[in-house]
């Protein structure tokens, strides 16, 4: 046996606003778009799919002819020039393993043999063991 609780009601005629204009057909999924089940996954995806390059192993020859220019810039720097550099260097990615290498130009304001970086006046600071590569001037 049916129900017969909204029998009273059930026949009535759909309430239209005067006020406000109807909602086009077409427009009736787009009121429930800001719903998304699955927010951050494209994000993730993106994330997933970004490539990072592992750090090189450098030779012993190789590292002997970055401490000359570094010794070289050190020398310039101890006479009060201070010289535009372009460096190459590894930039360890903050989210995933590896990182990806990176050029940059600026000029030396100090070499901090403590802390093994050299430091820009830009306020940039790169670490020694991260050089792959130093041009001096050029």
């Amino acid at each position: 046996m049916a129900d017969k609780k909204y029998d009273n009601i059930i026949n009535l005629p759909h309430h239209v606003s005067g006020k406000h204009p109807p909602l086009p057909r077409e427009s009736y999924a787009a009121q429930f778009s800001p719903f998304a089940a699955l927010t951050g996954y494209d994000g993730m995806i993106d994330e997933t799919e970004r490539f990072t390059e592992e750090r090189e192993e450098q030779e012993e020859s190789f590292r002997h002819e970055l401490d000359v220019k570094l010794a070289t810039v050190r020398k310039d720097v101890e006479r009060g020039v201070f010289p535009e550099i372009s460096v190459k260097y590894f930039k360890k990615d903050l989210l995933k393993e590896g990182g990806s290498y990176v050029d940059f130009r600026g000029r030396v304001k100090k070499i901090d043999y403590g802390k093994r970086t050299i430091v820009f006046d830009d306020g940039t600071v790169i670490r020694a063991e991260d050089i792959a590569d130093i041009v001096i001037g050029g």
